[in-house]
């Protein structure tokens, strides 16, 4: 099965549909399917729903997504540092799941897991169980979570084989694992794409056998989310 695509709008094709759900990996800007991104947002598909850690930053990820007025929901843990995200949730133009950071990839990976819901202390006695079913085990209470199906799943790696092996850079696996599991389909951009079996087995971090299509996005700019910086010292 040929895996690898020439560019990320080839890689997406037919699997791009309005109101559809799509898990996404990265931290901040760390890791995220930024070639994938533009792609989508190219396509002009809207009222999409993201699962992803955050919403990357003002016109950067899934922020480009949402000047755009593509994004409809937000299943998300953190949302600093975005304020077209900020002004869209006040101005009520944009949904909002909060879910802890632990929570959600554990959601993730239970969609993955072909799990549906799971029971976690996490949100217990606060506004994240509101509406959701408590269940005590040991005289402790537990709250309900369900696992996530999404649509598809975009992830960013940084060498591939072939045959769809994946290895991830360091902290840019993140949330990049448990996203590339619980889609109907798992599309993947990389650095670099390998022969099959000249990476160690034992250095694979997604199997192949999650991931329906590839496409290399190098090369890539690093950006920086948050530069701080001292004044000089005067001499």
């Amino acid at each position: 099965m040929q895996k690898l695509y020439p560019d990320a709008t080839a890689a997406l094709e037919g699997l791009l549909h309005d109101g559809m759900l799509i898990a996404s990996g990265g931290f901040g800007l760390c890791g995220i399917p930024e070639r994938l991104l533009d792609a989508i947002q190219a396509s002009g598909v809207k009222d999409l729903t993201f699962a992803s850690n955050n919403a990357g930053i003002d016109n950067e990820g899934i922020g480009k997504l949402l000047r755009t007025k593509q994004v409809k929901k937000m299943i998300s843990s953190y949302v600093g540092e975005n304020k077209e995200f900020e002004r869209q949730y006040l101005a009520g133009e944009l949904e909002v799941e909060f879910c802890p950071q632990g929570t959600l990839a554990e959601r993730m990976r239970a969609g993955g897991a072909g799990i549906p819901g799971f029971y976690t202390k996490t949100g217990v006695g606060t506004q994240v169980a509101e509406g959701k079913e408590v269940k005590s085990f040991d005289g402790e209470d537990y709250i309900l979570e369900r696992g996530i199906f999404a649509d598809l799943s975009i992830v960013k790696a940084w060498k591939a084989d072939e045959t769809g092996n994946l290895v991830f850079r360091k902290t840019a696996r993140n949330f990049n694992l448990p996203a590339a599991t619980c889609g109907k389909a798992c599309v993947v951009e990389v650095e670099e794409v390998v022969p099959a079996g000249s990476l160690d087995p034992d250095c694979i971090h997604l199997p192949g056998v999650y991931v329906q299509r590839m496409v290399v996005g190098a090369p890539y700019n690093k950006k920086i989310e948050f530069t701080t910086t001292r004044e000089r010292e005067s001499a």
